[in-house]
């Protein structure tokens, strides 16, 4: 093996690599929406948090990845511990399909049809294909379709070039001698432990392993121990992941740690007591790329059905070593862990849009109550529910824009303009709460009062924005197109009726019926209640020209306004449903 055979193998291992990372981010994109399914069937049972970690790890082909996806859950309060250990489980199972791929390369038939499934034979149609849809496609999934062949074609090129590489090593001494001592178990899995650990893929690992079989220098004996340090190398991704994490993040990734060091640990045991007393031939034969692939599966079949059992116990370990914190912890409602899931990051961001969208319509009918009589634990609340939509539309505002340069799905790119465009709607509906919660606050601290007629008037046209927002608020958490169409003509009701309650009250303070103070006090209230109602309209526009897929709500509101039929009906009917009393 010369200068050149070492560049060849530089040169195909980076291809592989390569590919690999290719192709599970375009499967990780193209799958959004089954990664969502997948995770909406997490619970309890050990059985579906199993398959959910196989599922989700076979899709994007990297239990590395479905790992860190996990700590990030489990960072997030989308998923518990108990639902973490199951799905990890899984993930060391789903995570060795890739290398039944690969040892597809193994082939060796005279038969035209066998030799077909040869990555030799199949791999330059799969590449034409992909670059194909890639590069004369304009739809973004038909693009990902694309890149997933490419990244396929790619990896098993590189699976070629690194094989054909290191032939020649056959008939080297040294080469032979290594994994002599490699026949150690214990170097064995020193060996597997830190390779994956350095390219952070036991896929990826064992991938190599299977190109150096093809030198028939590396023993069952050999690649047993290396294929178990392997699992136990794939755990520093996660590890890392959990650096600045919450506890129970950390939880999480000494789950994925201890899972596989106490599965390595005893089946290594097994392993130097099968070969010490009854030494299979079976052990010095060279390993083949299918058995390999074999020897990966039945590994970590064998690890999740010792320690699937034990889960409990696992977690109570878990807990002693990583015990809970001294002092509560800050809840991090978005974690940057999952903007390598995309598809799970949206989802994280729509439920924490949501929490800030219900926050911010319990402080606005909080806000109305305390109009009416004094309230301290109401108004401490009102305050404390404006205060979260700050943050939360920081948090969302910076997480979308993150979230928005990556490459996504045409839907969920949608999706996350549509909450870009609303979460400052929700905020100034809940600074509008506060406002009015100040003025109550005014009114009482001056000892003002309005007269009868005008409180009546108020709780008339209070009722009709505590009304436009629970509509408001129900299109948007159900994408409620119904909904959405009612707030619209409702909101235009609630501008007639500011004019008419203003002119109704410089009518009273012509009489002498109202006080100058109160009169300032009166438009603060209007101006903040008639403003509730233009976001409430914003955010119903919002939801429609998403259904629509058009992005300018103004003209899509005029076009409800002017030309339908059914928006002057709902009008008609929130008009003699919130008709003033006449003076």
């Amino acid at each position: 093996m010369d200068i050149f055979d070492v560049l060849t193998l530089i040169g195909g291992l980076s291809l592989f690599l390569f590919g690999m990372n290719v192709m599970g981010q375009a499967l990780e994109r193209r799958a959004g929406g089954r990664l969502r399914s997948l995770l909406g069937k997490l619970t309890k049972n050990k059985a579906a948090g199993l398959l959910t970690g196989l599922g989700i790890t076979a899709v994007i082909q990297s239990s590395s990845a479905a790992t860190v996806m996990v700590v990030g859950f489990v960072n997030s309060g989308l998923m518990t511990l108990k639902q973490a250990i199951h799905v990890i489980m899984g993930a060391n199972i789903g995570t060795t399909i890739t290398a039944w791929f690969l040892s597809l390369a193994g082939i060796d038939s005279g038969n035209v049809f066998v030799n077909l499934l040869k990555p030799s034979s199949f791999t330059p149609v799969l590449a034409m294909i992909g670059i194909i849809f890639y590069m004369f496609c304009k739809n973004d999934r038909k693009k990902d379709t694309g890149m997933i062949l490419l990244g396929f074609a790619t990896l098993m090129t590189g699976m070629e070039t690194m094989s054909g590489a290191v032939s020649g090593l056959r008939s080297v001494p040294g080469f032979q001698n290594l994994f002599l001592m490699f026949q150690n178990p214990v170097l064995g899995v020193m060996a597997g432990a830190i390779l994956t650990a350095i390219i952070q893929s036991s896929s990826a690992s064992v991938g190599i392993l299977q190109a150096l079989a093809v030198t028939g220098q590396v023993s069952y004996g050999a690649a047993v121990p290396i294929i178990m340090g392997q699992n136990i190398g794939t755990c520093v991704t996660a590890m890392l992941s959990s650096v600045g994490a919450n506890k129970n993040a950390k939880q999480a990734a000494m789950v994925h740690l201890l899972f596989n060091v106490i599965g390595t640990a005893v089946w290594l045991a097994a392993f130097c007591l099968l070969k010490i007393i009854w030494d299979p031939a079976l052990l010095k034969e060279p390993a083949s790329l299918l058995g390999i692939a074999v020897a990966h599966s039945v590994f970590n079949v064998l690890c999740t059905l010792l320690m699937l059992p034990l889960s409990g116990g696992l977690e109570m370990l878990v807990k002693r070593l990583v015990p809970e914190a001294k002092k509560p912890e800050a809840q991090q409602e978005l974690d940057e862990r999952l903007l390598a899931t995309p598809p799970i990051a949206l989802e994280r961001c729509r439920e924490v849009a949501s929490d800030m969208a219900r926050g911010a319509a319990g402080a606005l009918k909080e806000s109305v109550a305390c109009l009416y009589k004094g309230a301290p634990k109401l108004a401490k609340s009102v305050r404390e529910q404006e205060e979260r939509t700050d943050y939360y539309e920081d948090i969302l505002g910076t997480y979308l824009v993150k979230l928005s340069a990556l490459p996504t799905s045409e839907s969920d790119s949608a999706e996350a303009t549509k909450l870009l465009m609303m979460i400052g709607d929700f905020e100034r509906i809940a600074d509008h709460a506060v406002n009015l919660l100040e003025s109550a606050e005014e009114m009482r601290g001056k000892g003002l009062e309005f007269t009868e007629s005008a409180l009546g008037e108020l709780q008339i046209l209070a009722a009709a924005v505590e009304e436009i927002v629970e509509l408001s608020l129900t299109a948007f958490l159900k994408d409620d197109l119904n909904a959405a169409s009612m707030v619209e003509p409702l909101e235009q009701v609630i501008d007639q009726l500011k004019e008419q309650l203003r002119t109704r009250h410089i009518l009273r303070l012509q009489q002498g019926a109202c006080s100058m103070d109160a009169g300032f006090i009166w438009s603060d209230l209007l101006t903040n209640l008639e403003r509730t109602a233009d976001h409430c309209s914003n955010i119903a526009g919002c939801v429609i020209d998403m259904a629509h897929h058009n992005l300018n709500i103004h003209e899509s509101l005029r076009s409800v306004r002017n030309d339908s039929e059914d928006f002057r009906e709902k009008f008609r009917a929130f008009a003699v449903k919130y008709a003033l009393v006449r003076a």
